[in-house]
């Protein structure tokens, strides 16, 4: 089958299969350091750069104070889609924390999941070692990803 000929489900599902996204040890340890600093609330934060490897975290305030939801404001955001553009980077990942259950996509996560190119990163700290995960949130599936921490 020609590319053109294959539907935009097939692509798509394509490049959820091949992608991982790679986080520098200092930001993975940052983000895990944040979910731990806002608890018993989650955390929230948007990472930036290029390719699926991260070049930059932005800690963002949870404006729901909540252990079970967050939401992030829409001026903050925009400060940093801006930033974002003027360092030519891209969203990479939004991440979140679960402070007192396992990282996987709840279904709240799954109904606000706005960006399904971008990777969905989880940090629960349900144990007593936080886990860190990604997916991809699409339409009808979550889709697990590799972490590589360089």
């Amino acid at each position: 089958m020609e590319p053109e000929q294959r539907s935009c489900r097939d692509r798509a599902s394509e490049a959820v299969d091949t992608k991982m996204i790679r986080i520098p040890k200092p930001i993975y340890h940052a983000i895990i350091e944040h979910a731990r600093k806002e608890s018993p609330a989650e955390c929230c934060g948007i990472l930036s750069g290029k390719d699926g490897t991260v070049q930059k975290a932005f800690p963002l305030e949870n404006e729901e104070k909540s252990p079970v939801r967050y939401l992030m404001s829409p001026q903050e955001q925009l400060k940093v889609f801006e930033e974002m553009e003027r360092e030519s980077q891209e969203m990479v990942a939004i991440y979140h924390s679960h402070t007192h259950t396992i990282p996987f996509p709840s279904e709240t996560d799954v109904k606000m999941a706005f960006y399904p190119e971008v990777f969905s990163v989880i940090i629960s700290l349900k144990e007593k070692h936080p886990v860190v995960k990604a997916f991809r949130i699409g339409k009808y599936a979550i889709y697990p990803e590799e972490i590589e921490v360089v």
